[in-house]
């Protein structure tokens, strides 16, 4: 059931799953404010569920990477790898957010479909 008064409105509350993922003032909110924006409105909105979704399973599997990149910092790599996990976490979230008030489709790369 289709609870949105608009199109542009579904979109957004999409979108907003998408930009959750650049809340790193909470710690782990990353991964919990996408949570919770999808979880409210999932139900409501096929559009939602499914952004909600890639949105998640990207900011878990990228948590992934980061936690070993971290581990990988004993050995120097870590560091580097850590700077372009961040870049790229930040670019791809960007590219989702604008493909998606665009009602394009986006696939992240490098994700682990943890949630389907």
């Amino acid at each position: 059931m289709n609870y949105f008064r608009t199109p542009h409105e579904e979109r957004n509350w999409a979108m907003f799953c998408h930009l959750g993922g650049l809340a790193y003032f909470i710690p782990l909110g990353h991964i919990i404010v996408p949570l919770i924006l999808w979880s409210m409105r999932k139900d409501s909105s096929a559009l939602v569920d499914r952004e909600g979704k890639k949105a998640l399973n990207f900011q878990i599997s990228f948590t992934l990477y980061m936690f070993a990149a971290g581990i990988l910092i004993f050995v120097i790599i870590g560091i580097f790898a850590l700077i372009i996990l961040g870049l790229l976490q930040l670019i791809f979230v960007i590219m989702a957010v604008v493909k998606t008030l665009n009602d394009e489709e986006f696939e992240y790369p490098m994700t682990i479909k943890f949630i389907q």
